[in-house]
């Protein structure tokens, strides 16, 4: 009985669906950054709910890969689109490694493209795997490039037809939607809402790889951009920095200079050597001191000097004293008459 009711409880397939499609759609209006909080707590609900879905779908077991979707019933039409919405809503995550974030996403859109193909739900071409690009290859030559870029008019002609189909697609998605999310719409009805929603994710999913592709190529060149220079040039044997100033033009830089009264010509670390190597060059121009007198040498010059110092300091002090006895205060000072 226990085990009955906890089955009862359970979330059914169409309602993690459902839940997931409305998360993705608040996602898709929201306003605030991809990287709050709030955001990715419900990129990370969303994609849970819709996990529960394709574990659910792979135990009941409801298509046939000798299936074509016309002999898909009409209600389950709308499962073929959960490795779409996987792949959007991972596109959202934002995570320390960019580039897994995009394989994850790129998994998930060719998933889906694989599928509806194998289905025939629309006419399209399936993007090359990264697998099969040829890196490196010497044999690439003019007439490779000259089909590069043929291959690349024909992607940008697809892209735009795409765009317009998927317009018309919308605008028709809109005028049934009413109708099918209220069941009032017919089986018919029903089953044109469902196949317009997967073609209009099939060119969703077919914009979105050749985005990814792009972006995992700039990642890539980045990253090895950034070892190779790391390994080539240490931070110890990098120059120092020369400063420098920037005139409007260079009349003013020749007439008036740069504009400031003490520029700088040389970092910290060209000042500091300058410094050291001026001071040894000092160093060695100075004649060597003279040697120590010792104990039993005694400096006959300077003892001599200072008695005389000594005795013509007493003599003046001898004749200041005569003088101040022949001479009362304020002799001399006739113009105050004190």
């Amino acid at each position: 009985m226990a085990s009955f009711m906890e089955e009862r409880q359970k979330p059914k397939l169409r309602e993690l669906l459902e839940t997931g499609i409305q998360l993705l759609e608040e996602l898709e209006a929201a306003t605030q950054p991809t990287g709050s909080k709030t955001i990715q707590e419900k990129v990370r609900k969303a994609l849970t709910l819709l996990e529960k879905a394709s574990d659910m779908l792979s135990q009941l077991d409801l298509f046939s890969r000798n299936e074509d979707w016309e002999e898909i019933a009409s209600a389950d039409l709308k499962y073929l689109m959960l490795p779409a919405l996987k792949g959007a809503l991972t596109l959202k995550l934002v995570d320390s490694s960019r580039l897994n974030v995009l394989q994850d996403a790129r998994e998930h859109f060719m998933n889906f493209l694989i599928q509806s193909h194998n289905y025939h739900v629309a006419e399209f071409q399936l993007p090359w795997a990264q697998s099969s690009e040829p890196e490196g290859n010497p044999a690439a030559t003019s007439d490779t490039q000259e089909n590069n870029l043929v291959a690349m008019a024909s992607q940008r002609q697809a892209k735009i037809q795409r765009y317009k189909q998927k317009k018309a697609v919308e605008q028709r998605l809109s005028s049934l939607k009413s109708a099918v999310e209220s069941g009032q719409a017919d089986d018919e009805r029903v089953r044109e809402y469902y196949l317009l929603q997967l073609r209009r994710w099939i060119s969703i999913s077919l914009d979105e790889i050749e985005s990814i592709d792009q972006e995992i190529e700039i990642l890539k060149e980045r990253d090895s951009l950034g070892e190779a220079s790391a390994s080539r040039m240490s931070p110890q044997e990098r120059p120092p920095l020369k400063p420098f100033v920037l005139t409007r033009s260079v009349a003013q830089a020749q007439v008036f200079g740069s504009g400031y009264p003490s520029l700088a010509t040389m970092t910290v670390n060209d000042w500091y050597e300058q410094r050291q190597k001026s001071e040894e060059a000092e160093k060695k121009r100075q004649p060597p001191p003279p040697a120590t007198l010792t104990a039993s040498e005694p400096e006959e010059p300077d003892l001599e000097q200072k008695e005389a110092e000594d005795e013509n300091a007493l003599h003046r002090m001898q004749e200041w004293d005569d003088w101040k006895d022949t001479h009362p205060r304020g002799y001399g000072n006739r113009q105050n008459m004190g």
